[in-house]
C-alpha cells in the first residue's frame, strides 16, 4: 500500500515475514460444522484483542513533554514508537496530523478496532445502557432502603499533579530564574557604585 512521502522520499507499507494468511473454511472449523458468522466474529475478536494487549504500549493521557518518557514503565518498542511519533510531530509537512497530541497513542487518533452501526453497536450505545442499567439499579435500591440518608454531591476532577519529569524541569527553571535574577541584581549594584 503506498504511504506518505516524507523529505521526498515515498514510503510503502507492506505485511512482514509473519503473515499467515488462510482461507477459513468450515471443514477447517470445528470438526466440519456449518461456518456461521459468530465463529468468525470470534474468531477474529480473539487475535485482534490478543494483537491490541501486546502491541500497543500506549499511555492513558497525553504526554506534556518528551523528556516524560523516561520515567514511564513501557517496553522500550512502545517508548521507540512514542518518540518517533513526537519527533515526526515537530515536521512542518505532518502538523496537520496532530502526531505529539497522539503521540502518546503511538500517533493513532483512534480505537484499534472498528465497528459497524449496521451489524454491531456503537460504544455510545453500550455506556448509555450501562448508565441507564446503574440509574435503574441505584432507584431499586432507594426503595428498599428506608433509613437511608441521600447524600448529594458533585465532584469534579481538578487534575493531575506534575510527574518526576516535570517537576525536575521546574525545579530547575526556578533556580535558573533566580541565579538569573541574582546576577542582575548583583550587575544592578555594581552600576549604583
Amino acid at each position: 500500500m503506498d504511504g506518505p512521502v516524507i523529505g521526498g522520499r515515498a514510503h510503502v507499507f507492506t505485511f512482514g515475514r509473519q503473515l499467515d494468511v488462510r482461507t477459513i473454511r468450515s471443514a477447517d472449523f470445528d470438526g466440519g460444522q456449518e461456518l456461521t458468522e459468530r465463529a468468525v466474529a470470534a474468531y477474529i475478536a480473539k487475535y485482534a484483542t490478543k494483537g491490541a494487549e501486546t502491541a500497543t504500549g500506549a499511555l492513558d493521557r497525553p504526554l506534556k513533554f518528551l523528556a516524560e518518557l523516561a520515567q514511564l514503565d513501557i517496553s522500550d518498542h512502545a517508548r521507540r514508537m512514542i518518540r518517533t511519533a513526537w519527533t515526526l510531530g515537530a515536521r512542518k509537512d505532518l502538523e496537520d496530523l496532530r502526531l505529539r497530541a497522539w503521540a502518546h497513542m503511538l500517533g493513532f487518533r483512534g480505537h484499534f478496532s472498528t465497528k459497524s452501526r449496521r451489524y454491531s453497536t456503537t460504544l455510545g450505545a453500550l455506556r448509555d445502557a450501562r448508565a441507564e442499567w446503574r440509574r435503574a439499579q441505584a432507584a431499586a435500591e432507594a426503595e428498599t432502603a428506608s433509613d437511608t440518608t441521600l447524600v448529594l454531591a458533585h465532584w469534579v476532577y481538578a487534575g493531575t499533579g506534575l510527574t518526576d519529569a516535570e517537576t525536575w524541569l521546574a525545579e530547575s527553571l526556578a533556580r535558573d530564574t533566580a541565579r538569573e535574577h541574582r546576577a542582575a541584581l548583583d550587575a544592578e549594584g555594581d552600576d549604583l557604585s
